[in-house]
């Protein structure tokens, strides 16, 4: 009888530690969030471009992963830094909600791309830097 309850608790242990690690969060319910999205990579001004040195805002391309669709806006002040990190478009759910608020902050620490990825969040991490890269490009 003991042996029997042994090798249960075993086999549902091992279940169960199996489950969790195969477990990825679903792409279920990561819709997108778009934001008058509009064509990725470009550049105006918010005076509509009458004066050098005015605040702009440029737009990083549209890219998808499997856990949603990520495209950033950043707002450039007059001294050419960011100031502001906005999302055109993000994952509503998964780690990357969570992440998003970490890559802005660290944005504006780094003022470039060069930012690392945030654990559990990677597929999201990448697709932000790659959007991110593309406005600061066409900056």
């Amino acid at each position: 009888m003991k042996k029997t309850i042994v090798a249960a608790t075993v086999a549902f242990s091992a279940a169960g530690f199996l489950g969790v690690w195969l477990y990825e969060p679903s792409p279920l319910g990561s819709e997108t969030v778009a934001v008058a999205a509009p064509a990725p990579s470009t550049v105006s001004s918010s005076d509509g471009g009458a004066s050098e040195g005015a605040e702009r805002t440029i737009d990083g391309s549209v890219e998808s992963n499997r856990y949603g669709t990520v495209q950033v806006r950043l707002v450039i002040s007059a001294e050419d830094k960011i100031s502001e990190v906005r999302l055109l478009q993000r994952p509503t759910s998964g780690r990357g909600v969570d992440a998003i608020p970490i890559l802005q902050e660290e944005t504006l620490t780094a003022q470039s791309a060069d930012i690392d990825t945030v654990s559990g969040a990677t597929s999201t991490s990448e697709s932000y830097i790659d959007s991110l890269q593309a406005a600061l490009d066409a900056r």
